[in-house]
This record gives structure tokens, C-alpha cells and sequence, in this order.
């Protein structure tokens, strides 16, 4: 007899030693809506395009749909561990299964560090446009730090609310995102135009590196690229509240991520091809090319409009990235290996892991004080980055190895590579190790004016801090002997 979907999904999820504790209310669109918003074309073209057009010119256009194909091979791999393990917890939980605990718990004691820098980066870039929207003036350093509370405050009260409340929010984001990156971005490349199609395969003279090669130039768009396309996983994150979650997450994945490398594609494309003055954006003289490009086509009374869907776009990410960063610390949180475990493993009567939400909101909120220091934002927002790659090298490595060993075999029922299981994972693994010591590589060139040479060596220092830490804890407190077998 078939069993309903809750059931099946709840009989799976015992299988894996746990309860269902979290409300399964999330549809396949909601899991897909879920990594849409966080990934975010708009917060991605924003993160990306300046230093694109400054390392190559116009062509670093060229650069997305690279960085997209390449990604995507990272997002199969996620896509089928999902399937097999759909668990909140994520990577965490896929690590402890594939390369056991002492791996998992360290695995997830440097994503939560990724993730929580991201969502400190978010919420301080995202308070930018909310103040400007409300005032009209781009803020200054301690508007902007106080603008980013705001905004992880009100995800927090958003997420506390429940997972209902939590859909209508990420859908308005995806509206948002919807009208500024595809709606503005085929009017501009259909009625805006202002250059040829051949602008695009031009390096132009100005390639702001420091050897003025363009290969140089070409890995630093390289770096910065893969910047645009991190936080599909979150759809794993909220697997144990997606209904169906052995055939929603994997599909919920991988349609975000197509669909957000298409959408930072038209948009990249319609920008440059419309703003005049491409000399100024690619020598670095404009920050934002984007917003002057949507005024000078429509005019200016499309400035504020256009200013507040980003800033829908911004809270969306907002909201998905809080979401997703209190479903990790759950899931790790009952296993017993975080401190405060008891805590931060409760469930409210609305299923939702309030403690999980409001601690890691707090310290979110904690990073966001480096913004009134340029120079240690910076850094924040490079590890953010940084951090991401390493450990999904960490995860497709362990994917890799366990492929290999004959140690995991996708089970029967859930999304399967096939026999493209280990030349995909195999590709993966090459892409990240080039990726993750590309991100990593010291630029001057992505660093402020004059910035101390340990903002340049960033995400190295940051990151090998954060991992020596982490495993003098690990030795020391021997965390993962409290994880439930």
C-alpha cells in the first residue's frame, strides 16, 4: 500500500534516528522560492557586476553563464545527497553519513561561520537600500550598520511567526526579484540599448589589474562570479519541512539555481549593453551601474519604485538566509554537539526552532558593528564568500571518496546522477579546488584603496583562524562522541 506523503516522509526521516518535529507545510514552489530568494539575482548582480566590468570590461558578461555551468555541477551533487538525506542540518548530516562525525561536526562548525557571515554581509548590504529608500541619501557608516539591525529584526519576526508567514515573504521577493532583474532586463535589451552586441566581446584597455593581463583579469572575474551563486542549498536546509522532500529538494535546487544563473544572465547583458558611459563603470569610477542605467532609460521618477524592489528583493534574501542558518543549527543542535544544545533544539508550538532562530540572529547582528570599520567589512564579505566554497569542497570531496570506496550508492527511489554519478562529482571536486584557492588567492585589486595587506589575505587568515579553532574544540571537547548514532 502507498503510504500519504507526510507519512512516507516522516517513516524516512525516523529511518535517519529522528522525529518529525519541524511543520512539512512547504510545497515544492515554497522550497524552490526558498533558494531562489536566497541565492538572489539582484543581490548577486549587485555583489558582482563592478568588480566584473573593472578585472576584464564588457566581457566579463561572458564570465556568468561559466561560473553558472560549473556551479551547477556542485548543485547535482548537493541535488542527490538531498535526495538520500533529506535532513535540516544539510551538509552536517550528509558529511556524518558519508565520512563520520569528527569530519561532520567540523564541516558544520565552518558552515555555520560561512552562513552567518553571509547573513551579516546580506543585512548590511540590504541596509543600504533601505535607507536610502526611506531618505532618499545613500547612508553613512553607522546609518547602514543601524538600517541592517532593522532588517535582521524583521526577519527574525517574520521567521518566529512561522513557516506560513515565511512563503508570503519569500513570494514577494520572488516577485521582486521578478520585475527588476528579468522584467527591467529585457526591456532595457530590447528598447534601451545602447550599444552593439559587440561591446560585450571586448576587454577594453582599462582591466583593473595589476599586471594589466587579462588572464589575470579573467580569474579575478573568475573568483568574483562564483559569488553570484552560492546559498542554493538552503532547499536542503528546509527538507524535513518539504512535503515530498526526496523528489522537492533535489528539483527545488537545481531549478533555482538554473533559473537565478539565467536571470543574473539577462541582467548582466541588458546592463552593460545599455549604460553609456562604459569607460566609468569598467575603470571603477561607479560602484552601482545598475540604478543609473534603470533612471537614464525610464527616467527619473523610476529611481524610488525601482530602489524599493530591490530592497523587497534584499529583505527576501533576508528572511531565506535566517531561515535556512536556524534549520543548520537545529539540525546540529540534536545531535548534542553545539553548546547549548538542550536550547537551541527546542521547538515552539509553531514548529519553528526559536532559539536557533534568535541566537544566530544575534550574532548576525554582532558582525554587523565591523560595518563602521570599511576595512573589516570587507574582510567579513570576503570570508562570507570564501567560506562557502571551502566547505562545499569539503562535501563533494567527501561525496567523491565515498563514490569511490563503494561506501554510499544512492538509494533506490531517490534522485540518482547514474552512471554520471562520479564523473559529475569528479568534475565538481576539480571545479572547487580551482575555485576555492582562486577565491582565496590575495588580490589587491578586490581590496578597498590602501586596504592593510591582512584584508587582502582575508578569507586565508580568517579561515584558517576559524579552522584551528575549530579543531583545538573538536580535540579538546570532543563534541561529535555526543551526536546520536
Amino acid at each position: 500500500m502507498t503510504l500519504p506523503v507526510h507519512n512516507a516522509d516522516e517513516q524516512l526521516l525516523q529511518r535517519q534516528g529522528y522525529d518529525q518535529q519541524l511543520h512539512r507545510g512547504l510545497s515544492l514552489w515554497s522550497s524552490f522560492s526558498v533558494g531562489f530568494a536566497t541565492v538572489s539575482p539582484v543581490v548577486g548582480i549587485y555583489s558582482v557586476m563592478s568588480l566584473g566590468a573593472m578585472s576584464v570590461g564588457p566581457s566579463w558578461v561572458w564570465i556568468v553563464p561559466l561560473c553558472l555551468a560549473l556551479q551547477l555541477l556542485v548543485a547535482l551533487v548537493y541535488a542527490e545527497l538531498s535526495s538520500n538525506y533529506p535532513l535540516a542540518g544539510g551538509c552536517y548530516q550528509w558529511v556524518k553519513r558519508l565520512a563520520g562525525e569528527r569530519w561532520a561536526w567540523f564541516t558544520g562548525f565552518m558552515y555555520l561561520a560561512s552562513a552567518l557571515a553571509s547573513l551579516t554581509t546580506v543585512a548590511y548590504l540590504g541596509g543600504f537600500w533601505l535607507w536610502l529608500f526611506f531618505t532618499g541619501q545613500p547612508p553613512s557608516a553607522n546609518a547602514q550598520v543601524v538600517s541592517g539591525a532593522a532588517l535582521l529584526l524583521l526577519g527574525l519576526g517574520v521567521n518566529l511567526f512561522g513557516i506560513n508567514p515565511l512563503k508570503y515573504f519569500v513570494n514577494a521577493g520572488i516577485v521582486a526579484e521578478a520585475i527588476a532583474s528579468i522584467g527591467i532586463g529585457v526591456l532595457l535589451l530590447v528598447f534601451f540599448r545602447n550599444h552593439d552586441f559587440s561591446l560585450v566581446f571586448e576587454g577594453l584597455s582599462a582591466t583593473a589589474t595589476t599586471d594589466s593581463s587579462y588572464l589575470s583579469g579573467f580569474l579575478t572575474a573568475m573568483a568574483v562570479g562564483g559569488w553570484a551563486f552560492l546559498g542554493f542549498d538552503a532547499c536542503s536546509q528546509v527538507s524535513e519541512e518539504t512535503a515530498d522532500a526526496r523528489t522537492s529538494t533535489p528539483r527545488a535546487i537545481l531549478r533555482s539555481m538554473i533559473l537565478v544563473g539565467l536571470t543574473v544572465m539577462l541582467t548582466a547583458f541588458a546592463v552593460t549593453l545599455s549604460y553609456t558611459d562604459t569607460a566609468a563603470m569598467v575603470s571603477g569610477q561607479v560602484i552601482d551601474p545598475v540604478t543609473p542605467a534603470v533612471v537614464d532609460a525610464f527616467g527619473a521618477w523610476a529611481e524610488r519604485p525601482f530602489v524599493g524592489v530591490v530592497l523587497v528583493a534584499f529583505i527576501a534574501c533576508v528572511v531565506s538566509v535566517q531561515t535556512y542558518i536556524g534549520r543548520a543549527v537545529f539540525g546540529m543542535a540534536r545531535d548534542s554537539i553545539l553548546p547549548a544544545s538542550g536550547l537551541l533544539r527546542r521547538v515552539d508550538k509553531r514548529k519553528v526552532p526559536f532559539a536557533a532562530m534568535v541566537v544566530s540572529t544575534l550574532l548576525a547582528s554582532l558582525g554587523l558593528a565591523l560595518g563602521l570599520n570599511a576595512t573589516a567589512v570587507g574582510t567579513l564579505i570576503a570570508f562570507g564568500s570564501g567560506g562557502f566554497f571551502f566547505v562545499f569542497l569539503i562535501v563533494v570531496t567527501c561525496a567523491l571518496l565515498a563514490r569511490l570506496t563503494g561506501k554510499w550508492k544512492p538509494e533506490v527511489g531517490a534522485f540518482t546522477l547514474g552512471r554520471w554519478g562520479v564523473p559529475v562529482n569528479l568534475a565538481a571536486f576539480v571545479w572547487l579546488l580551482f575555485e576555492s584557492i582562486n577565491v582565496a588567492w590575495p588580490r589587491v585589486s578586490l581590496a578597498p584603496p590602501d586596504a592593510p595587506w591582512f584584508q587582502v589575505w582575508a578569507v586565508i587568515l580568517v579561515f584558517s583562524a576559524l579552522a584551528v579553532l575549530g579543531l583545538v574544540y573538536m580535540v579538546w571537547a570532543k563534541p561529535y562522541n555526543r551526536a546520536f548514532k
